[in-house]
């Protein structure tokens, strides 16, 4: 058998279950990441705006609800929520092939699927990240974001040439039915987790509004996390006016059909695998702050692969690659983002800095998928791709230039909760 290094996260059994919790969701989402979208393109026959439309409306919740949600989540247990919000998902998934055998599936229903799951993982996503802060500790964070992302690799190989089968066989709504069933193991793993929570529902219920500037004074009046919100919420507005056509990109320019998407959807896991192995060495040789700029140019690349190679077999070819170098870079990117936002914040404030940071870095990711829509459908599919990549290759040059983020060669100390708590107007020096 093989064994495991003295001292390896995977000899705890708290951040075990987490990790295979992970690994199981982690192949329903890879049904879910193709399903619902091929259900509007192929089955629907969407537009690149509808796509674009669906896309902003999974998105909507996180600015309407992720800063109220980042202090209900300081003052509640995290590891429940997490598991509510994979049962929720579950349900979600469920609720299409439904509407498809009643004869009510459309356009407006994903929609409505879109928003429902947008506000689950405006929650239960924050709860998860802090989930992952309370079992792991902090100097080990780069580590274990790595390992999370080597479990969703596996899942990335085998989940879309499997879910493309999938699709094949009994179609897109019902290929959800797996994903949900998937979601309910994973939330079964979560319940034995232990984990304790200190100071959990510490804030009295009338300081709602004083919590919530206090978690906005902390992240705006902190120098990096500023730094780190403009720099992603520039690269995901770039992400999502790609992923708004991609599929589109896949079935209509390249011809591909919906088990041809999924196999050159398994480049993910390949371009996953290649981020969780390298990611951390990278990052521990170079340092968390060059280590984020590598992944925006890795990723900016492959976009622009993409949007250049013409159609034919070179076309295909540069589509299974841009999967791969955008698994790649975004593990790259994501260790190192969330190991330094987490590093810097107390404990107290993990909730509203998580919920603040993701409500920064996703404001521009709504105007981004309907931007990838409109240029999908007025100028052309490749046009979309080619601004994303364009837009992450700018990032690189504008990342490098700041000595805040070329000189982070490793990951900073958290600030002590005493210099926070109750000075919500204040703004801290950096």
């Amino acid at each position: 058998m093989l064994r495991l290094p003295e001292g390896d996260l995977w000899r705890d059994p708290s951040y075990l279950r987490l990790w295979s919790s992970i690994l199981t969701a982690s192949f329903g989402n890879q049904v879910m990441m193709l399903a619902l979208p091929l259900t509007a393109a192929v089955l629907l026959q969407a537009s690149p705006t509808q796509m674009g439309l669906l896309t902003a409306i999974e998105l909507l919740p996180f600015l309407l609800l992720s800063l109220p949600s980042g202090v209900w989540l300081d003052r509640v247990r995290k590891l429940p929520v997490y598991v509510v919000g994979e049962l929720l998902v579950a349900v979600g998934a469920v609720s299409v092939p439904l509407a498809w055998w009643m004869g009510w599936l459309s356009m407006g229903w994903l929609y409505f699927v879109g928003f429902v799951l947008g506000t689950v993982h405006t929650v239960s996503g924050s709860a998860a990240q802090i989930v992952l802060t309370q079992v792991v500790p902090r100097e080990r964070l780069v580590e274990a974001h790595a390992k999370n992302a080597l479990a969703s690799s596996g899942a990335e190989v085998l989940g879309p040439g499997f879910a493309g089968l999938l699709i094949k066989v009994f179609g897109a709504p019902l290929a959800l039915l797996v994903n949900a069933l998937l979601l309910i193991g994973s939330a079964g793993i979560l319940k034995g987790i232990r984990v304790e929570e200190s100071g959990a529902a510490r804030h009295r219920p009338g300081d709602f509004w004083r919590d919530l500037k206090e978690g906005l004074a902390f992240v705006t009046g902190h120098r990096l996390l500023v730094t780190l919100a403009v720099l992603m919420g520039l690269w995901q507005m770039a992400h999502y006016a790609a992923v708004t056509v991609q599929i589109l990109f896949a079935t209509r320019t390249l011809g591909l059909s919906e088990h041809q998407v999924g196999l050159a959807y398994m480049g993910v896991g390949v371009g996953t695998i290649l981020g969780s192995v390298y990611g951390r060495r990278i990052s521990h040789r170079i340092g968390p702050g060059p280590c984020l700029v590598v992944g925006y140019a890795v990723v900016g690349a492959g976009w622009l692969a993409a949007a250049l190679a013409p159609a034919g077999p070179i076309g295909v070819a540069a589509f299974a690659l841009m999967m791969v170098l955008f698994a790649g870079g975004a593990v790259f990117i994501f260790i190192n983002f969330l190991a330094l936002r987490q590093a810097v914040t107390p404990e107290p404030l993990l909730g509203r800095m998580t919920s603040t940071m993701r409500w920064l870095t996703l404001l521009a990711a709504g105007p981004g998928a309907l931007l990838g829509g409109w240029l999908g459908e007025v100028i052309g599919l490749r046009a979309a791709l080619g601004f994303a990549g364009g837009v992450s290759l700018l990032l690189v040059i504008v990342a490098w230039r700041l000595p805040l983020i070329r000189a982070l060669k490793r990951l900073p100390e958290p600030d002590r909760p005493t210099d926070w708590i109750g000075l919500e107007t204040d703004v801290r020096p950096t």
